[in-house]
Protein backbone atom coordinates (compact mmCIF):
# COMPACT_ATOMS: atom_id res chain seq x y z
CA UNK A 1 0.00 0.00 0.00
CA UNK A 2 2.03 2.72 -0.82
CA UNK A 3 0.72 6.01 0.06
CA UNK A 4 2.27 8.78 -1.48
CA UNK A 5 2.23 7.44 -5.37
CA UNK A 6 -1.95 6.98 -5.43
CA UNK A 7 -2.54 10.17 -3.41
CA UNK A 8 -2.32 13.44 -3.33
CA UNK A 9 0.99 15.27 -2.18
CA UNK A 10 1.75 18.49 -0.81
CA UNK A 11 5.12 20.43 0.82
CA UNK A 12 4.91 22.50 3.77
CA UNK A 13 7.81 23.73 5.44
CA UNK A 14 10.01 20.81 6.50
CA UNK A 15 7.31 18.29 5.85
CA UNK A 16 5.83 15.99 3.12
CA UNK A 17 1.68 15.66 3.29
CA UNK A 18 0.06 12.92 1.70
CA UNK A 19 -3.04 10.99 1.24
CA UNK A 20 -4.55 7.73 0.08
CA UNK A 21 -8.43 9.04 -0.69
CA UNK A 22 -9.47 6.82 2.35
CA UNK A 23 -12.06 7.88 4.48
CA UNK A 24 -11.56 5.67 7.89
CA UNK A 25 -12.01 6.29 11.61
CA UNK A 26 -9.33 7.88 13.50
CA UNK A 27 -7.70 4.71 14.71
CA UNK A 28 -7.56 3.41 11.12
CA UNK A 29 -6.10 6.39 10.08
CA UNK A 30 -3.22 6.47 12.43
CA UNK A 31 -2.49 3.14 11.64
CA UNK A 32 -2.77 3.14 7.98
CA UNK A 33 0.16 6.65 8.21
CA UNK A 34 2.50 4.32 10.44
CA UNK A 35 2.56 1.57 8.25
CA UNK A 36 4.36 3.90 5.55
CA UNK A 37 6.58 5.13 8.07
CA UNK A 38 4.71 8.64 8.83
CA UNK A 39 2.02 9.77 11.50
CA UNK A 40 -1.09 11.52 11.07
CA UNK A 41 -0.54 15.14 9.76
CA UNK A 42 -0.48 18.01 12.61
CA UNK A 43 0.00 21.04 11.71
CA UNK A 44 2.50 22.66 13.88
CA UNK A 45 2.59 25.81 11.77
CA UNK A 46 0.30 28.17 9.49
CA UNK A 47 2.10 27.11 6.28
CA UNK A 48 1.72 23.38 7.68
CA UNK A 49 -2.41 24.23 7.87
CA UNK A 50 -2.51 25.29 4.42
CA UNK A 51 -0.46 22.52 2.80
CA UNK A 52 -3.19 20.06 4.57
CA UNK A 53 -6.26 22.07 3.82
CA UNK A 54 -5.12 22.22 0.39
CA UNK A 55 -5.54 18.27 0.16
CA UNK A 56 -9.07 18.28 2.28
CA UNK A 57 -10.25 20.58 -0.29
CA UNK A 58 -8.77 18.38 -3.37
CA UNK A 59 -10.54 15.81 -2.24
CA UNK A 60 -13.87 17.89 -0.25
CA UNK A 61 -13.67 15.72 2.68
CA UNK A 62 -13.11 16.64 6.31
CA UNK A 63 -9.98 15.08 7.62
CA UNK A 64 -8.62 13.13 10.88
CA UNK A 65 -5.37 15.63 12.10
CA UNK A 66 -3.08 13.92 14.37
CA UNK A 67 -4.21 15.62 17.78
CA UNK A 68 -5.91 14.18 20.39
CA UNK A 69 -7.53 15.10 23.88
CA UNK A 70 -4.97 13.70 26.72
CA UNK A 71 -6.47 11.09 29.10
CA UNK A 72 -5.20 12.75 32.83
CA UNK A 73 -4.70 16.91 31.20
CA UNK A 74 -8.07 16.64 29.33
CA UNK A 75 -6.05 19.01 26.86
CA UNK A 76 -5.83 18.27 23.29
CA UNK A 77 -1.74 17.80 22.13
CA UNK A 78 -0.15 16.00 19.53
CA UNK A 79 -0.13 12.25 19.62
CA UNK A 80 2.98 12.13 20.85
CA UNK A 81 1.92 13.90 23.83
CA UNK A 82 2.99 16.88 23.18
CA UNK A 83 1.30 20.19 23.96
CA UNK A 84 -0.10 22.21 21.08
CA UNK A 85 2.07 24.62 19.64
CA UNK A 86 0.07 25.81 17.00
CA UNK A 87 -4.33 25.90 16.93
CA UNK A 88 -6.55 27.32 14.18
CA UNK A 89 -9.74 26.23 16.34
CA UNK A 90 -13.34 27.05 14.07
CA UNK A 91 -15.25 29.55 16.20
CA UNK A 92 -17.00 28.64 19.21
CA UNK A 93 -14.19 25.09 18.89
CA UNK A 94 -13.21 22.91 20.96
CA UNK A 95 -16.93 22.64 22.24
CA UNK A 96 -17.78 19.14 22.93
CA UNK A 97 -17.01 18.91 27.25
CA UNK A 98 -14.94 15.63 26.48
CA UNK A 99 -17.01 13.50 24.58
CA UNK A 100 -15.43 14.24 21.53
CA UNK A 101 -11.49 13.29 22.26
CA UNK A 102 -10.53 13.83 18.24
CA UNK A 103 -9.74 16.90 15.82
CA UNK A 104 -11.08 17.56 12.59
CA UNK A 105 -10.09 20.16 9.63
CA UNK A 106 -12.35 21.65 7.57
CA UNK A 107 -12.22 22.51 4.17
CA UNK A 108 -11.57 25.91 5.34
CA UNK A 109 -8.58 24.57 7.09
CA UNK A 110 -10.74 25.20 10.36
CA UNK A 111 -10.66 22.50 13.11
CA UNK A 112 -13.36 21.18 15.44
CA UNK A 113 -13.42 18.64 17.74
CA UNK A 114 -15.07 15.10 17.03
CA UNK A 115 -15.83 12.12 18.06
CA UNK A 116 -12.82 9.32 16.92
CA UNK A 117 -15.47 6.85 15.43
CA UNK A 118 -16.44 9.12 12.46
CA UNK A 119 -15.27 8.10 9.29
CA UNK A 120 -12.60 10.72 8.11
CA UNK A 121 -10.07 11.30 5.16
CA UNK A 122 -6.89 9.62 5.86
CA UNK A 123 -3.56 12.41 5.69
CA UNK A 124 -0.54 11.51 6.84
CA UNK A 125 3.29 13.64 7.27
CA UNK A 126 6.63 12.59 6.49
Amino acid sequence: SVLALNGKIRKGGEKIFASNGKKVDFASALQSCEEVGGTLAAPKNEEENKAIMDIVKQYNQYAYLGIRKGDTSGQFQYINGMPLNYSNWHQHEPDSQGKEKCVEMYTDGTWNDKKCDKYRLTICEF
